[in-house]
């Protein structure tokens, strides 16, 4: 009788246990549930404004798609080039070296390195065998010829809100240019991110199938600035966060995030942002990559300025000067609000002697005859680091990428050329130069490491 009587205490204990196992599972279960229907009815893009939206068919004010006024009459193609501008499709489809819109663009992600398509009108590599109906496919929903699903590399949640008029002028200008006959790389993602068709279910879940809508809430330039920002230069993609699904957390939109091995650095109208910048300060950087005071755009930004900013129209560019404006202020712990001012302009003074002498050394060597020692450039503007958002990161991932990659680029200041010395010189070297210049010119100097850097040069895809 003891026994059972011990048996059943027993049973009694095991089974209150199983039933705090039970209970945690259902805890951990629910809060896994919660947390992911977080993020899946996170709030869209333009929701921080609110208002009311409508169908487009149905919105009787300006019509903010399209291309602009001055554009109505072009013909088909012509306006399919300024959208294919304003979306800014060369700077993917285009590797460095090759033929425009070839693809071939190597974009390492954290996952492993894709490759761009070709999108000219070649039918056997191309894009020359899709129909409107594929291609607006392929835009809206990822879809491309065949059922494949694209990696979101390929902005397509934001195309979602590119209206089908505009995308097939796109595809008229693509199909207007000479075909190239090139395949693509065989895309190199480690498990389970080579699986495609795991992409169909993040398309489900966070690419929506609706169009562009105005907000009757928001004036006529705000809505146009709306659609270029989000429709077409997908300024999101580089400038918002990601959540843990890898799409974009619009709860802190524009608050800065990584992007291909370069910072994009929070635009919100905070301290910390863009919210010191005059409106013209603002359009002078969309539409040349410069602004006086503030630093020259390098890198992707330097990119998405050369292949789709510098084309847009002055309208164009106040309606998303217009827009920036509208997003809420958000901090950026790390990111001082004031920057420093120019720096002393002999070499004895102004920086620690704590720090790696060969940062000093190799800005000697390589660096001060363009930036001088104060940082106010005597050859040009575009080369002054004064100012620069760069310079006063802590973390300095841009100051070393642009010293191992370089950057060219055409502007109205003329010819811009900054060498590319990640050969010249070692991942030590370039980190104490780039703490060198932190501490030199920013607010607060930095402590990147040779290992940081050293995984930065495996970033850089062009």
């Amino acid at each position: 009788m003891t026994q059972l009587f011990a048996l059943w205490i027993w049973f009694m204990r095991l089974n209150a246990i199983a039933r705090y196992a039970l209970m945690s599972v259902a805890v951990v279960a629910v809060a896994v549930l919660a947390g992911f229907l977080w993020i899946v009815t996170g709030p869209g893009p333009m929701d921080f404004a609110g208002g009311q939206s409508m169908a487009l068919a149905q919105y009787r004010g300006a019509d903010p798609t399209g291309v602009p006024a001055a554009l109505r009459r072009a013909s088909l193609i012509e306006r399919g080039q300024y959208l294919a501008r304003a979306s800014d499709c060369t700077a993917c489809h285009t590797a460095p070296g090759g033929k425009p819109f070839a693809g071939g663009l190597a974009i390492n992600t954290p996952f492993g390195t894709l490759y761009s398509s070709n999108i000219t009108p070649d039918k056997q590599t191309g894009i020359g065998t899709y129909s409107d109906a594929d291609f607006l496919k392929a835009v809206h929903r990822g879809i491309a010829l065949g059922g494949k699903h694209l990696y979101p590399a390929m902005p397509y949640d934001t195309y979602a809100y590119m209206t089908d008029s505009d995308a097939l002028a796109i595809k008229a200008y693509l199909f207007s240019l000479g075909p190239v006959h090139q395949m693509t790389p065989k895309s190199a993602l480690t498990f389970p991110f080579n699986q495609r068709w795991l992409m169909a279910i993040w398309q489900f879940l966070l690419v929506p199938d609706t169009r562009f809508e105005p907000n009757t809430a928001q004036s006529a330039e705000w809505n146009r600035g709306a659609y270029l920002s989000e429709a077409m230069a997908h300024c999101g993609d580089c400038h918002t966060p990601r959540n843990l699904m890898q799409a974009p957390d619009n709860r802190s939109k524009f608050s800065g995030a990584a992007a291909a091995g370069w910072r994009a650095y929070n635009i919100t109208a905070d301290g910390t942002g863009v919210g010191s910048w005059t409106n013209q300060a603002l359009a002078d950087y969309l539409a040349t990559g410069h602004a006086a005071g503030h630093g020259t755009a390098s890198g992707t930004m330097g990119e998405a300025v050369d292949h789709s900013f510098s084309y847009l129209t002055k309208g164009d560019i106040r309606a998303l000067v217009v827009y920036l404006r509208s997003i809420p202020a958000i901090t950026s712990s790390d990111l001082p609000a004031t920057l420093a001012g120019p720096a002393p302009e002999s070499h004895q003074q102004g920086v620690p002697m704590a720090l790696d002498p060969r940062g000093k050394r190799v800005f000697e060597g390589a660096c001060a005859s363009c930036h001088a020692w104060s940082g106010v450039s005597p050859l040009t503007p575009l080369a002054t680091l004064t100012g620069a958002r760069a310079v006063n990161d802590p973390v300095a991932t841009n100051v070393a990428q642009i010293v191992i990659s370089g950057t060219t680029r055409k502007t109205a200041h003329g010819m811009v050329t900054m060498p590319a010395f990640g050969a010249a010189y070692s991942d030590a070297e370039i980190a104490a130069v780039a703490n060198y210049v932190t501490a030199r010119f920013g607010s607060t100097g930095s402590k990147i490491t040779t290992g940081e850097v050293a995984a930065l040069r495996q970033q850089v895809s062009r």
